[in-house]
């Protein structure tokens, strides 16, 4: 769980432009966070880097929460987030998107 840098604007947008083609991977049930989605949002993120994550059935008080706990306990840091879903960025070691500056 390495914490790089905080992502500038033009990264931000830059990842923004590439999650909006893309569909969720993970989502969170009626369960919330589990141990065993937690394990699965992991191996996620070390392929995929930048994750869509949909939050089904989770209350506006409760997505934030749910947010800030994957956060941090990934490592990954937020792109995006808007109603039930949500844009989680973290580069992996051999990382092939390359980030503008």
């Amino acid at each position: 769980m390495s914490q790089s840098k905080k992502l500038s604007k033009n990264q931000i947008k830059f990842l923004k432009g590439i999650a909006h083609g893309l569909n969720p991977i993970i989502i969170i049930g009626a369960n919330g966070v589990t141990d065993s989605l937690m394990e699965e949002l992991e191996k996620t993120l070390e392929h995929h880097e930048l994750l869509k994550i949909k939050m089904a059935s989770a209350e506006r008080s409760d997505r934030k929460e749910i947010i800030d706990y994957i956060l941090q306990n990934t490592g990954a840091q937020l792109v995006q987030s808007i109603g039930k879903t949500v844009v989680i960025f973290r580069p992996s070691e051999e990382s092939e998107l390359q980030l503008p500056k």
